[in-house]
């Protein structure tokens, strides 16, 4: 008995076999007098260690930026970056947000037609109502 191999090979998708992380770089910009930045510096001194030890395929930067509002800039590996001001906020805030920079694919959100999209074709086919002994014409 032989065996067939397949005709049809499977695309490639990030998440299958291997993933790969979209964010390389995350800038975290802070001032060392500015009240604005005072949830930014109990964040750098006490939870940054924690999540770059967490996240180590990630490359953080930590730079003051003086008379400056605290952001947090997320690069990707599509040439894309994201910004976000965390003025005012406290370091849970600030955690949740360095997260959603992490999980971000640096795309736009895209508006879907299609409740489902799908590179692979149907196993069934498309379903109509004449096919079979369905409705009569």
């Amino acid at each position: 008995m032989t065996i067939k191999a397949l005709e049809k090979v499977s695309v490639g998708q990030n998440g299958i076999g291997a993933f790969i992380l979209q964010c390389r770089k995350i800038d975290v910009h802070y001032c060392d007098y500015s009240g604005s930045s005072r949830g930014m510096n109990s964040f750098i001194k006490s939870q940054l260690s924690k999540f770059a030890a967490s996240n180590p395929q990630i490359e953080f930067a930590v730079s003051p930026r003086p008379r400056k509002h605290p952001v947090l800039i997320g690069h990707y590996i599509n040439g894309k970056q994201n910004s976000i001001c965390v003025k005012n906020m406290d370091s849970l805030q600030i955690l949740n947000k360095m997260q959603l920079l992490r999980n971000a694919s640096g795309e736009k959100n895209k508006k879907l037609n299609k409740p489902v999209t799908s590179i692979n074709d149907s196993v069934r086919g498309v379903w109509s109502p004449y096919h079979g002994t369905g409705m009569p014409v």
